[in-house]
């Protein structure tokens, strides 16, 4: 009798995993879509030909002693940013990547996706790139809601990898639970036959 309300409660905890496993997957399934061809995305970044990501272009020399001083060539990067793309665009900076081994200073604006590559010393335009690498890596930590909606502090995205994060365990646990509880099941039931 123990082993039949046990068999019970165990065939009823599979069908409450079965049933969060199922809302939980039906409910978050355009979510899981983005991140998984968002995270495929950027982990082929670097090796997709300059379609994402391209390649750091190599200046003159690595001594950052004959190098520009860093406002110079920022001011080529604004200048270049608005003669070559568009004047319209903002200059505020998201950062600048300084490439010492390759004589190269990336400049990356924080309002869109453009950036420009500099040659250290010289200040000459080594590239003029458009980092979709950013654009998906935006999408994938849902950081783009709060670049469109200018909310304060990444709430939105905060919220957004609490959710996701959550979701990923539930439906792990709950999905190793509906393939380890049957199997746990049936080795109990032999048992019970020869008993009987």
């Amino acid at each position: 009798m123990q082993d039949t309300e046990k068999r019970k409660k165990q065939a009823q905890t599979l069908r409450i995993f079965r049933a969060v496993h199922r809302i939980t997957g039906i409910s978050l399934v355009v979510f899981f879509m983005v991140i998984a061809v968002s995270g495929l995305l950027l982990g082929w970044k670097k090796n997709s030909n300059g379609l994402l990501l391209a390649p750091t272009q190599k200046g003159t020399t690595t001594e950052l002693r004959e190098w520009k001083p860093l406002h110079e060539l920022q001011a080529v990067a604004n200048q270049t940013l608005h003669q070559k793309i568009s004047a319209k665009l903002s200059t505020r900076l998201d950062r600048i990547d300084v490439r010492q081994d390759k004589g190269s200073v990336k400049f990356v604006f924080a309002d869109h996706y453009w950036g420009i590559q500099l040659d250290g010393a010289t200040g000459k335009v080594l590239l003029i790139e458009r980092r979709n690498a950013d654009l998906v890596e935006h999408i994938h930590d849902g950081s783009i809601l709060d670049r469109y909606l200018e909310t304060e502090g990444g709430i939105i995205k905060l919220v957004y990898t609490s959710i996701m994060g959550l979701a990923l365990l539930v439906f792990s646990i709950t999905g190793f639970w509906l393939w380890y509880g049957p199997r746990q099941m049936q080795r109990k039931r032999p048992l019970q036959k020869q008993k009987a």
